[in-house]
């Protein structure tokens, strides 16, 4: 055997390198005809006609390849092993398979192929078996050109059937790896986004209930198990499905679980009984004077109601108490609230003696908070037809040009205080930016805001606000400065109700305070029972009068007074400055859905242990 040259550096290698020595290309092939189609000893077919030659095998090269091409047609054929070989590969020496996709030889229990993933060929499946004439269709040559049409036809129509056969035969060869990932699946998720497409809250309830995450993604495989491309898509979360989707109270359930005041599912009242919260809200549409005047700049409420936590709430076992003021509360805020130092909750003489706890009831956290708080306040529903955010507006555009020179007497003292001074239009140019604020849902709002609210519910607000502002690492980043009261001083005092309502306010946060109703009513001088009474202290813990806000020059100095022309101001036995807040019952509707949200918790301590919300 002779050395070989090589095609690169034309150095003359040893028969037995496979690369040249100097240049390192590769071997060259042995030299064949590449376009010979069939072996010689395979004449059957390799000829032209099948007769001519004798037997001999007739050679196809590129210059004689046009002459032996022939119409095509497929029929019936007696050799059903040499016509299957083009579509099925055999098994090679030792067992191994051979990849229809890149020829590389696997070992029989691969199943799939190593080099390129390809699934492994299986047995013939089950579309083969329904179509067993499949097996005995070959292609042959014909000389018939009248049938090319037909042929073209069909030939089209046979590759449309073998990508669908292939496509099937695919997901049969896939079939373990579906099944598989169908096993592994977090069956309990996946019915939780299918829940938020539909508009079904029970399975989103028990993915939470079950200690699930609710800002986990959907991956591939798991979007590809839901079969809804329309619907899911890879790193969607329930909050993207929500949103997507419209679904609301959803959404709302899920923002608390997040960050909307500690761990577990919420359960207020309005979400027990939508139906009934819907009426509610549109009967409070109905109390809304909307008329505007000179002598009426603003728009006012028309019925006065405070919404208390029922009585029946402490005949419920104390398991079921807590369960009840976790799905409630915002523990968070009820937490920084009572913190060191305490702005509610810190006299014993009020929240035991006199039986005046306050609560932080949960709101939905998305912008409008301090809406929701007051509704909560007053209606103990969420403002989600935007009835104060219209009001709010409404009241700074008409009434603007009373609001506007307290505004500014108390911002330029704020100012003075701080050293610092601003040009007229630089306060033009923030005013402007407070009105658009009011109409815009979603914005923050300011004291101005809360000034205004009080107009529009003819009665006095009372926050209860940290000092100052914290960082995540819990240092002072700036005054948040919205303690205090915010008494209607644009309107008479006797246009106007004397029955505070109580916020809570923490880092850019406000959020509903109110008492629960005890049995025995403490009423100060007051002898009718039926009369429910929580006492607001009017002083901080280091027994400082609380600010009222937007005050005019002339009554700086006169604090005390004003609380007493506009609140009913009692002084406990402690010598505590409180203002009362009556509660004269609930409205019918309130009432029935407050009952409706007992009823739940009432069922949970008849039939056992509650279902306590998980740490998420």
């Amino acid at each position: 055997e002779t050395k070989w040259m090589c095609e690169y550096c034309t150095y003359e290698n040893f028969p037995n390198a496979l690369k040249c020595t100097m240049c390192r290309g590769a071997k060259p092939l042995s030299s064949e005809d590449i376009y010979r189609l069939r072996n010689n000893d395979d004449g059957a077919v390799g000829s032209g006609g099948g007769g001519n030659g004798g037997g001999t095998a007739a050679i196809i090269t590129a210059d004689n390849l046009h002459e032996q091409l022939k119409p095509l047609r497929i029929a019936d054929s007696e050799f059903p092993k040499q016509s299957t070989h083009l579509h099925h590969h055999q098994p090679c020496s030792g067992g191994k398979w051979s990849c229809g996709t890149c020829t590389y030889e696997n070992w029989p229990k691969s199943r799939k192929c190593i080099m390129c993933g390809t699934a492994a060929p299986t047995a013939p499946s089950p579309v083969g078996r329904m179509s067993p004439s499949r097996s005995n269709l070959a292609i042959i040559p014909t000389s018939s050109p009248e049938r090319d049409v037909t042929v073209t036809r069909d030939n089209k129509s046979s590759r449309v059937s073998n990508s669908r056969r292939s496509g099937e035969a695919s997901t049969a060869g896939n079939n373990y790896e579906y099944e598989r990932r169908r096993r592994q699946a977090d069956w309990t998720w996946l019915h939780a986004c299918q829940g938020v497409v539909e508009g079904d809250p029970v399975p989103v309830e028990a993915f939470l209930e079950s200690g699930g995450d609710p800002t986990r993604q959907l991956t591939p495989s798991e979007v590809s198990l839901l079969n809804r491309p329309s619907a899911f898509d890879v790193g969607h979360t329930l909050v993207h499905l929500a949103i997507r989707f419209h679904r609301e109270d959803m959404l709302a359930m899920l923002v608390s679980s997040i960050d909307g005041g500690g761990p577990g599912l919420k359960r207020v009242p309005s979400y027990v009984a939508p139906e009934l919260a819907s009426a509610i809200r549109r009967h409070a549409a109905t109390i809304f004077n909307a008329k505007h005047s000179h002598s009426l700049p603003f728009p006012f409420v028309t019925e006065f109601t405070t919404f208390i936590l029922p009585a029946e709430i402490e005949d419920l076992p104390s398991s079921v108490q807590e369960q009840l003021f976790e799905e409630l509360l915002d523990k968070d805020v009820q937490q920084q609230l009572e913190s060191e130092p305490a702005v509610i909750n810190w006299s014993v003489e009020i929240t035991v003696q006199l039986g005046s706890r306050l609560y932080a009831l949960w709101n939905r956290s998305q912008g409008d908070c301090l809406l929701d708080s007051l509704m909560q306040a007053t209606w103990g529903v969420f403002d989600r037809d935007s009835l104060l955010r219209g009001a709010l507006a409404d009241s700074l555009t008409h009434g603007g040009q009373l609001l506007y020179p307290r505004w500014l007497e108390s911002e330029t003292r704020q100012a003075r205080q701080l050293e610092f001074s601003l040009s007229e239009a630089q306060w033009a140019e923030d005013w402007s930016s407070l009105v658009g604020r009011a109409s815009q849902p979603g914005a923050s709002l300011q004291q101005l805001h809360v000034f205004a609210l009080a107009h529009v519910l003819r009665r006095p607000v009372i926050v209860y606000g940290v000092k100052f502002v914290k960082s995540f690492r819990g240092e002072d980043i700036g005054y948040a400065g919205f303690q205090g009261v915010y008494l209607p001083l644009l309107w008479e005092p006797s246009f106007c109700s004397v029955t505070p309502v109580a916020l809570g306010y923490t880092r850019g946060h406000f959020s509903a305070l109110v008492p629960v109703e005890h049995s025995r009513t403490h009423d100060m001088g007051v002898p009718n029972n039926m009369v429910r009474v929580c006492y607001l202290p009017l002083v901080d813990s280091e027994r400082k009068l609380l600010p009222i806000h937007f005050l005019t020059k002339a009554e700086v100095g006169s604090e005390e007074h004003l609380l007493r022309q506009w609140l009913d101001v009692s002084t406990t036995d402690g010598g505590l400055l409180v203002a009362k807040q009556r509660a004269q019952g609930h409205p019918l509707l309130v009432a029935q859905m407050l009952e409706e949200w007992l009823n739940h918790y009432r069922s949970l301590a008849h039939f056992g242990t509650p279902n306590r919300p998980p740490v998420l």
